[in-house]
């Protein structure tokens, strides 16, 4: 990855991670430690890897992409806002009455696939989509992006099941693996691992990546579908929060929004954080 492609990234990350701190601070609610551990994998995403296109948001060719943790929302509107899919006073009716952007993520917005919230939907209906496009004959991808929270329940683990049993190489999994849930760390409520080694053995193909290394991110997206028979996991570790240094990998994080007082040190944080990318250290 050349310089301007890094600056690039960053800069966009950074976007991503300071209008989730100020969208959620104005809505009063959200889920901000969920938004920024995701915040480098959606960007990756929205810059390169995903076929869209928000002057034909509806092109019967384009990736779908589907946000299963329904409840960061705000980082993939986020990125379409940036991305030119809807006008950017939206961002501000966040969480809001009578707002265009719902707390969790709605396909009433230009560029959102599904409505989601309540874990472990997400999967099942990417692989639908991904079946239904093997049994069409067509040729697009579906990105299903989870946390591990996702994990824990047995409606994806069906899903996993089904999409090997059916060789839906076109599906592709991303597990934001931040290793916080609403009530504690993971390890402590559902211990997921061997997560890889799990995955594995379920028929799919699986490569585990740093969820905050943009040159990693845009390498490994880049290689899948990583099998012709096989769907394909990326295991995404990344930091709950991860920007703001008072709240990184902190269980308090997980609901929650930046209070008033602090929202110019938040996106202060991020901002060194995105220096710090852009020069090359601290994935």
């Amino acid at each position: 990855m050349d310089q301007a492609r890094r600056e690039q990234l960053a800069d966009f990350a950074f976007g991503v991670r300071s209008d989730c701190i100020r969208m959620t601070n104005h809505g009063q609610s959200g889920h901000i430690g969920s938004m920024l551990s995701m915040a480098d994998i959606i960007t990756v995403l929205y810059n390169g890897v995903l076929n869209v296109d928000a002057q034909a948001p509806d092109k019967d060719d384009r990736d779908r992409f589907i946000l299963s943790k329904g409840h960061a929302g705000a980082a993939v509107y986020a990125a379409l806002c940036a991305k030119g899919f809807f006008p950017r006073e939206w961002l501000m009716t966040y969480y809001c009455d009578e707002g265009k952007l719902m707390g969790h993520i709605s396909h009433h917005v230009p560029g959102v696939e599904f409505s989601t919230g309540s874990l472990g939907h997400g999967l099942p209906v990417a692989t639908g989509m991904a079946l239904a496009a093997k049994v069409a004959g067509k040729k697009h991808r579906v990105f299903c992006l989870m946390s591990d929270g996702d994990m824990n329940e047995g409606s994806t683990w069906e899903a996993i099941v089904f999409a090997a049993q059916q060789k839906l190489s076109g599906l592709i999994g991303i597990i934001d693996y931040n290793r916080v849930q609403a009530l504690g760390h993971s390890k402590d409520i559902a211990n997921l691992e061997p997560l890889a080694t799990k995955l594995s053995a379920f028929g799919w193909s699986v490569v585990t990546v740093n969820g905050h290394d943009l040159e990693a991110l845009e390498n490994t997206f880049a290689r899948v579908p990583l099998s012709a028979n096989k769907p394909t996991m990326i295991i995404c570790r990344t930091i709950k929060s991860r920007g703001i240094p008072w709240l990184e990998d902190t269980v308090k994080s997980h609901y929650g929004f930046i209070p008033d007082d602090k929202v110019e040190e938040a996106i202060e944080g991020c901002r060194a954080y995105a220096q710090l990318t852009k020069e090359g250290g601290r994935a």
